[in-house]
């Protein structure tokens, strides 16, 4: 008798290309942060400034956050986490460098008090420095702390302030085709978000020979407000967060790099309801959104596509604007489809304030008709399902706490064209 022949070891699962042209495209990588220590950073006397609206009770925000995570897992979602990939290329000395430079670049500390600071960041392994640029360093946390600056601060002052919004990955990067945009956060409180967003795609293996199309030193643009309605055509939000520069910036490039035909830019409130573009309105099938009521009917969009001058430089190129005209409208026509369906929620306008507030039209696409919202918008998402979408519910007493949604808390490195 002989021996059976050694069965060959199977093959790792493909890895799928980075890269999205729409919002609904079934979703098969997705950048998530599960919150930590950073949110026991929060106190009422700086959650304002930290841009939250509450103190969270931390173990139930990570306790929905995992449920979320698995919801995405159990769709087929390879879900990736921000913090682990973090600590991964800050094995690599210039990735520390840059990010140890960025979490001191503070004018509060003072010459003595940054070199303090650089000498104890650096002596700390990868995982303990990726804790630090996340989750703060405080007066009392470091070694050998001496100076004026530090004398005077209070014990519980942020030497590095921590970085709770960075549960929101939709903000702080968006793949446009197959290229990344590490955008450029208006906040003072997020600023650092977008050095580790751009550690991690400039080292990171996993994104080796990926192009970025957009940086933080750039005009205002944040994630939330770029929606890719379909394969060439984006929408940009124009409001609290975005800047008419940023989004012209944005336009001008995706446009001399072939990533998209037509860019939408859609003026919205200057208000925290309303911070974001999706924080009104998001994309659940290829034809249809899920919209706040009381701006379905004011929401107007300029459109903006290319003229025949290409200069060598695309920042320099010009851009033909025209509307304004109803953003649905726009849509349609950019888009090359029919009249765009609105789910009529049909809430009254006090259950319609509190449902938006609690973020519920800011869902996540996995797919065509398949989308994750929060549970306790309970109006809202009957009227999803009543219209053919199916709805993964998801837990957010907590996590809403800084005013964001599923697709707020997500951000899809990789989906399939439609």
């Amino acid at each position: 008798m002989t021996d059976a022949a050694p069965t060959a070891p199977a093959a790792p699962p493909a890895v799928p290309p980075p890269g999205a042209t729409s919002e609904v495209g079934r979703l098969r990588t997705v950048l998530l942060h599960r919150p930590g220590p950073e949110l026991s950073r929060l106190t009422p006397r700086n959650n304002d400034q930290l841009l939250f609206d509450g103190v969270p009770w931390v173990a139930r925000a990570q306790e929905e956050h995992d449920a979320f995570a698995d919801a995405l897992r159990d769709r087929g979602v390879e879900v990736l986490y921000l913090d682990r990939l973090l600590t991964e290329v800050l094995a690599f000395p210039s990735a520390r460098a840059e990010l140890i430079t960025a979490a001191v670049d503070d004018p509060r500390l003072g010459a003595t008090l940054q070199r303090t600071a650089v000498t104890h960041l650096e002596g700390l392994a990868p995982d303990d420095l990726a804790a630090a640029l996340i989750a703060g360093l405080a007066h009392d946390e470091i070694r050998g702390g001496h100076g004026l600056a530090y004398q005077l601060m209070d014990r519980a002052d942020f030497i590095v302030p921590p970085l709770p919004n960075l549960l929101f990955t939709r903000d702080s990067s968006v793949w446009v085709g197959d290229e990344v945009a590490v955008t450029s956060l208006a906040m003072p409180a997020r600023h650092r978000e977008s050095t580790i967003t751009a550690a991690v795609y400039t080292h990171h293996p996993r994104f080796a020979g990926a192009e970025q199309l957009y940086s933080s030193r750039l005009e205002h643009l944040e994630g939330g407000d770029v929606l890719l309605l379909a394969e060439g055509v984006v929408a940009v939000g124009v409001g609290e967060r975005t800047t008419p520069g940023g989004a012209e910036r944005l336009a001008r490039r995706v446009i001399a790099r072939g990533l998209a035909r037509t860019v939408l830019a859609v003026p919205i409130a200057q208000q925290r309801a309303t911070m974001h573009l999706d924080t009104i309105c998001t994309m659940v099938d290829v034809d249809a959104f899920v919209m706040y009521p009381a701006v379905a009917d004011a929401l107007v969009a300029w459109t903006v596509t290319a003229t025949d001058d290409r200069p060598d430089d695309a920042d320099l190129a010009e851009l033909e604007v025209h509307g304004p005209e109803p953003f649905l409208d726009a849509a349609a026509t950019a888009m090359g489809v029919g009249p765009l369906r609105v789910i009529d929620t049909g809430l009254d306008p006090v259950t319609a304030e509190r449902e938006q507030w609690d973020d519920g039209n800011n869902t996540l696409a996995l797919a065509p008709r398949l989308t994750v919202a929060y549970e306790r918008n309970t109006v809202t998402n009957a009227a999803l399902e009543a219209a053919g979408i199916e709805v993964v519910p998801i837990a957010g007493s907590e996590l809403g706490s800084g005013r964001g949604g599923p697709r707020c808390m997500s951000c899809p490195v990789s989906r399939d064209p439609l």
